[in-house]
């Protein structure tokens, strides 16, 4: 079986390309690399999508379509799709309820397994609520890509509203409106938590937002940061991994100018067929090496692709072994490898032909009008230096759609700048966790603000790494992690509950 790659999509939780082949490429993300968690499996179009370990039922709820206007059409209606399960939970008892990310909710359930290992000592019901225009969410079916005017429904204000309805209904219908709700989020869900806690404090007591970068939005955070983790990440590994990773962009240019040498490239990269441009190989490479990085579980792991424990380790050992005079382009292919081809199955990799088989395309909509976060490369990386073009980057999105970006809306709506001074005044209850491996991490809050929104922090976490199912092999900075989040939930609960008493 060929592995796939998909070298002109926008994603992650999402996908991440080269911004210097802006001018070669009409891919949005050339010019703004993204990512948002569940989207790296953009990149495995012939992957199986994982059903949840745990018993859910699938159930639809009526949903509107606009929940801020007042006109005719903002009162149709569709189906949106939610996983339930009650097996620990009794009448009053906590509701623990994910924000669904960008792209199928059973794909997150699958790999949030942390929730259902604590449910059974809070006697949770869980609850996970699938995005508008992901999955099987769509407010106008096949339709619902169309235009501008279809895609206009699509935004992070109308999905929390969503789950505000969703929830509200929920505990209506089981008679249990005293239940507390806790809601929890990874990566994009990860801010919608947040910011969902902020909106809708009346509907959910707390929010646990893991690896939310809610603060990667204006000049909140440099802009540089994200690439220079990643390359943090390679060069804690092995300093050597780091220079030839840096090395092998100029090396691969070089070969792809010579006569005959997109063809060399394809050899080089064992292509089912040969590539048309040089930028293909390019962001095959760059994807391995950031998704690796975002994904540095300490155990082994099937959440964007098969990969063993500490994957980038593993990456630096592969460039390692190498003897003296191999080209840096061999190293970091055979690098690369690791992560499209971990199984040893794959007998050519496919570099040019990817398809969307998780319906994560939603999110190029959102890149282009609310989700503006510029990355750059700076000289400390080792990826090529680029700068972020805004007005490159919403000429892209005009021709592609027909709109502007709104690079301020999302600091406007839900705040960013002196996000200490303002949420000590006016929020609670936000444990925002992070592992400084992953590279989000620095766009998320990384310091407690108060007593009751709190950060938690591991030197060797990676992406949500907290919200997966615990296993024997798990360090005891993860456990700890897990233990802590678990102590302050229950407090908030308690605290819940004190005051009905009262």
């Amino acid at each position: 079986m060929a592995s796939s790659s998909s070298p002109s999509v926008l994603l992650f939780l999402l996908l991440f390309t080269i911004a210097a082949t802006a001018k070669t490429s009409e891919s949005l993300s050339t010019v703004f690399p993204r990512a948002i968690p569940g989207s790296a499996l953009k990149q495995v179009p012939n992957a199986k999508k994982p059903e949840p370990k745990f018993p859910f039922k699938t159930q639809y709820f009526p949903q509107l379509l606009d929940h801020f206007t007042f006109t005719p059409k903002s009162s149709t209606i569709f189906y949106q799709k939610y996983l339930i399960n009650a097996q620990y939970w009794s009448h009053g008892a906590p509701i623990f309820v994910y924000t669904g990310n960008e792209g199928d909710i059973n794909w997150f359930a699958s790999n949030t397994g942390f929730l259902l290992d604590i449910a059974p000592s809070f006697r949770a019901m869980l609850v996970f609520i699938e995005h508008r225009f992901y999955g099987e969410s769509m407010p106008f079916g096949k339709e619902s890509y169309k235009s501008p005017e279809t895609l206009g429904f699509l935004n992070s204000q109308q999905a929390l509203a969503d789950f505000a309805v969703l929830i509200r209904s929920l505990k209506q219908n089981l008679s249990s409106e005293g239940s507390p709700v806790v809601v929890f989020g990874g990566s994009y869900g990860g801010m919608l938590a947040a910011w969902f806690r902020l909106k809708y404090p009346h509907v959910a007591i707390g929010a646990l937002a893991s690896s939310a970068p809610i603060l990667q939005f204006d000049d909140i955070t440099p802009w540089s940061s994200f690439y220079d983790a990643v390359s943090q990440d390679f060069k804690d590994a092995s300093l050597n991994c780091y220079e030839v990773i840096k090395g092998s962009w100029a090396e691969l240019e070089a070969m792809s100018a010579k006569e005959g040498g997109l063809a060399e490239v394809s050899r080089t990269f064992r292509t089912c067929k040969d590539i048309k441009s040089v930028y293909s190989a390019q962001d095959w490479l760059w994807s391995a090496f950031v998704y690796t990085a975002m994904v540095n579980y300490p155990t082994k792991a099937n959440f964007m692709m098969p990969l063993p424990a500490y994957p980038v380790e593993e990456m630096c050992k592969i460039i390692d072994r190498f003897p003296h005079g191999a080209t840096n382009v061999s190293r970091a292919f055979a690098a690369a490898s690791l992560y499209y081809n971990y199984s040893g199955t794959e007998k050519c990799f496919d570099l040019e032909n990817a398809t969307d088989a998780h319906g994560l395309h939603g999110w190029d909509w959102q890149a282009c009008t609310e989700m503006v976060m510029p990355l750059t490369c700076s000289n400390e990386s080792m990826f090529p230096p680029s700068p972020f073009e805004y007005k490159e980057f919403s000429d892209q999105c005009m021709r592609k759609y027909g709109v502007m970006p709104r690079p301020h809306w999302i600091t406007t709506e839900f705040g960013g700048s002196r996000i200490e001074q303002v949420l000590k005044r006016s929020a609670s209850n936000i444990i925002f966790s992070n592992g400084m491996q992953d590279p989000w991490s620095r766009g998320s809050v990384l310091k407690n603000i108060s007593a009751s929104i709190v950060a938690l922090v591991t030197k060797k976490g990676a992406h949500h790494v907290d919200f997966r199912f615990a296993t024997k092999e798990d360090p005891d900075w993860l456990i700890e992690q897990r233990r802590q989040e678990v102590e302050i939930i229950q407090k908030w609960i308690q605290d819940y509950n004190a005051d009905l008493k009262q």
